[in-house]
């Protein structure tokens, strides 16, 4: 089970990953009224973003930061733009300097942290060697694509592109068995598209099928850029191939649930959902010959998959193979290969303007592949000590909140609450950095082999997965690095865990009286807590098991609420004609939707009992509903806010403020909000899970 990832990084602004550096020119940053630079007022409120204009009872997501939103301009390089991208441009601006510096050392010694960072870098920004190999790093899998004489030979084709990250129609990796925490097992899951989801396939909204037309283009263009004389009918071929994939593909819905996509197997057993896959070949190239069992995540796309393989003709496959190797590479080549990478996946599908620079492109695949071997400078030279123990406190607090509130809910009986409890008390902990680091010695870096290097820590961190199989559950490992602006939940090792960039302004005001905090930061420890009780989550018991522990009343109560706030949700729509998935982002609302009214819960306890301070004539109350709604400041392009509706579990910036916030009864007491006011909702449509 994959760490539920949650932050406004990831809301809204996922797209910003797809975004494909180039050689353009840097645009100018925003300036420090567009930076939303932490007020450096003691209420921690930054009050030139406020729209007098806008009354909070109407809108408090653009009350709280209209006049930012007014002023600010995306980045062209950027697909959005808000307090999590200022954050991590913070962030980038430091790990640029311990990168660059590590570039200059030509006495670096071999096989050091120093030597490894710098060729890695240099490798990325040398586009005139990268220019001057053209296709040759590519010649070895171009051969192996060339060399299929049969379909069963596309499993060994198929486990090398999964160890170099090129993706096929089938999903390898080793992760912790839902059903017994204290083990791993391999998993199997569906893949294979070129583009985000299914839906870019199979909905036939006006936006959707241009970006689908762009994308034959976008196939077209890069076959021919390869050699390929006959690069249109492949890409058709391609595209009509992937079309039939993302028919049998599970939806993003469906994937939500953890019991349906539990399905434990012996090996043996994959031959019945799949004869025409040599799964024998598969396992023991991707390094898991071992394996007895595994978890299917979608069975019945095995199936459908078995016949699309048996129908499709091998020339098919090898196009569509040699796309995949030359898409997931493209940005390591050539200028051409990089600018037709950039046109489709950062302006099609995220409305960026311009690619970002060469060189801080270069930055962001170290930091990428080497993320800890950067973590450790990066704590060193930029994390304050106490700023760990500070953020624990708050978490202290949260866990005390809950404690206290699940006693006092009247949707759960008493059965339940005593498991909810027992839950809570196991969930751990992780603050800024892990206490142990990764190991990267056995990995080689070559300074004049870009595509070598990507593939080699790609190896790297594929065996590294593998390996596992077999050994103790790690529950020290980290599932981002201490640099990454965002947070998660794993539901199998049943934790929250806060790296070290989270805890930063303007995410995080250390200057500023605690209730700012509660709001910015607070507002997310309390978010990813909830993880554990929501319509997912709740399914793993405190030990990480995929378990029931509800009584069937309390399930029914739980899922009426949820039906409620999968309405709502429905009803906003972030670009005119496409509406939100409330049972999409389901879990991510009701994570906002708690954490919203725990953050005031948990500030009341860390005052033991004294008065809340009025500050700059802002109450404690307001203070954490400004922090809340200024740290998820954004804007973002209309393609990439489609795309996130397509995709992610959580809603945009605006709905995760005003979505939450129509349902928080501190709320409506704090801004005196009445019928009438378009944040108003009558008490008995408001959804109270806490």
């Amino acid at each position: 089970m994959k760490p539920t990832l949650c932050s406004a990084l990831i809301a809204g602004l996922f797209t910003a990953g797809l975004v494909q550096a180039a050689t353009a020119a840097a645009p100018a940053a925003p300036s420090t009224t567009q930076a939303a630079a932490s007020s450096s007022s003691a209420s921690g409120v930054d009050k030139g973003a406020i729209d007098p204009a806008v009354r909070p009872q109407d809108d408090f997501f653009r009350y709280s930061q209209g006049s930012w939103l007014k002023d600010v301009d995306i980045p062209n390089d950027r697909s959005s733009w808000g307090a999590f991208n200022i954050a991590a441009d913070t962030v980038e601006k430091q790990i640029r300097s311990v990168i660059e510096q590590a570039a200059q050392d030509k006495a670096a010694k071999a096989g050091s942290d120093t030597q490894k960072m710098g060729d890695f870098y240099t490798s990325y920004v040398d586009m005139e060697r990268r220019n001057a190999l053209g296709m040759a790093p590519l010649k070895a899998d171009l051969a192996r694509i060339d060399a299929l004489k049969d379909k069963k030979a596309m499993a060994a084709l198929a486990a090398r592109f999964e160890r170099i990250g090129a993706g096929s129609p089938v999903n390898m990796g080793v992760r912790q068995d839902s059903r017994d925490s204290t083990r791993y097992i391999v998993g199997i899951s569906q893949g294979g598209l070129g583009m985000p989801n299914r839906d870019f396939y199979l909905q036939d909204e006006a936006r959707i099928a241009d970006t689908r037309a762009k994308y034959l283009a976008h196939v077209e263009k890069m076959l021919s850029l390869a050699g390929h004389g006959n690069a249109a009918e492949e890409a058709r071929a391609i595209v009509a191939l992937e079309t039939e994939i993302a028919k049998v593909q599970w939806s993003a819905v469906q994937n939500r649930d953890p019991v349906k996509r539990y399905n434990k197997m012996k090996v043996s057993e994959l031959a019945a959902l799949a004869p025409g896959f040599d799964w024998s070949t598969y396992l023991k190239d991707t390094g898991v010959g071992k394996a007895t069992e595994v978890v299917v995540s979608q069975p019945s796309y095995l199936e459908g998959l078995d016949k699309i393989i048996a129908s499709t003709p091998l020339e098919t496959w090898k196009s569509y193979y040699t796309f995949r190797l030359i898409s997931a590479y493209g940005t390591y080549l050539t200028q051409a290969f990089d600018d037709e990478s950039f046109a489709f996946r950062g302006a099609v599908l995220s409305g960026a303007k311009v690619n970002r620079p060469l060189n801080l492109r270069g930055v962001a695949q170290v930091n990428r592949d080497l993320g800890e071997v950067v973590g450790k400078v990066y704590v060193k030279n930029y994390f304050p000590a106490e700023r760990k123990q500070q953020v624990k406190e708050m978490v202290d607090n949260f866990k005390l909140a809950y404690q206290e509130r699940i006693e006092t809910l009247d949707w759960m009986s008493p059965e339940t609450k005593k498991q909810a409890q027992a839950k809570l008390a196991k969930i751990a902990v992780k603050v800024g950095y892990p206490d142990k680091w990764r190991d990267y010695s056995p990995l080689t870096i070559k300074r004049d082999d870009l595509v070598g290097n990507v593939m080699r820590t790609r190896e790297f961190e594929h065996k590294r997965n593998v390996d596992k199989l077999g050994k103790p559950v790690d529950r020290t490992e980290w599932g981002m690095t201490p640099q990454t602006v965002n947070a998660y939940y794993s539901p199998t090792l049943n934790e929250i865990v806060f790296p070290a960039a989270r805890l930063q302004a303007p995410l995080y005001d250390a200057g500023a009286e605690p209730a700012i905090n509660y709001g910015a930061v607070g507002i997310s420890i309390g978010h990813e807590m909830s993880h554990a009780f929501d319509d997912s989550g709740s399914q793993y018991d405190g030990d990480g098991n995929l378990r029931n522990w509800w009584t069937k009343e309390d399930g029914e109560k739980f899922a009426a609420k949820a039906k409620v706030l999968v309405s709502q949700y429905n009803g906003y729509s972030p670009v005119d004609g496409y509406h939100l998935n409330g049972e999409l982002t389901l879990g991510e609302n009701i994570a906002d939707n708690a954490g919203a009214i725990m953050a005031s819960r948990a500030y009341r306890i860390s005052l033991k009992g004294k008065p809340a301070p009025v500050i700059d004539g802002y109450s404690a109350e307001q203070r954490i509903f400004m922090g809340m709604a200024q740290a998820r400041r954004g804007k973002a392009r209309d393609a990439a806010l489609i795309a996130q509706v397509k995709s992610d579990p959580h809603s945009p910036s605006e709905f995760r403020v005003n979505g939450s916030l129509r349902n928080h009864p501190g709320f409506y007491d704090t801004f005196e909000v009445k019928p009438g006011d378009k944040m108003y909702l009558k008490p008995e449509d408001r959804v109270i899970f806490w």
